[in-house]
């Protein structure tokens, strides 16, 4: 489940730096999630980073993105891997 930033955010610019995957972002007019980089923190934390620091309540789970805790340590896994550097000869 990616969450997302409803229109009630006031730009705080608090959650952005929590985000362990980099996946908030000042939008047009608010902060946005992407939801392809969103874990919850899967990975990262017990809770999500941004809900906890948010102080206006406005991170919820976005209905149009559930997804399961497999899938969510899935993407993390895919997020955290590192491609193997081969050296030129």
């Amino acid at each position: 489940m990616a969450l997302l930033i409803t229109d009630e955010c006031i730009n705080c610019d608090v959650c952005e730096p929590e985000c362990p995957n980099e996946a908030i972002f000042l939008g047009a007019e608010i902060y946005e999630i992407d939801p392809n980089k969103c874990t919850e923190c899967v990975g990262h934390f017990d809770e999500p980073q941004c809900v906890q620091v948010c102080p206006v309540a406005c991170i919820p789970v976005d209905p149009q993105r559930r997804e399961s805790q497999e899938t969510l340590w899935e993407k993390y896994h895919r997020l955290q891997a590192v491609i193997p550097v081969v050296p030129v000869r």
